[in-house]
């Protein structure tokens, strides 16, 4: 279980590790029933393997969402 400091923490950790990584279209929180996770929001499937499992002992999951584009 991850309390949301921790979190925050493991998030700016990631979005340093993976700012210049392609595919990766956002980094946030999500509170899932084990507490907090980050969330990795990817444009397609093939960069999910840029994304660790977890970060300081902080589950990650990820989710294709496509290429985001502002309106």
């Amino acid at each position: 279980m991850s309390d949301r400091a921790a979190a925050r923490a493991a998030r700016s950790a990631l979005s340093e590790r993976l700012a210049a990584a392609p595919g990766v279209v956002g980094i946030g929180l999500a509170r899932r029933s084990s507490g907090y996770v980050v969330k990795v929001d990817l444009a397609d499937a093939d960069a999910a393997g840029a994304v660790p499992p977890d970060v300081d002992g902080v589950r990650v999951v990820t989710e294709v969402v496509g290429v985001v584009r502002p309106r």
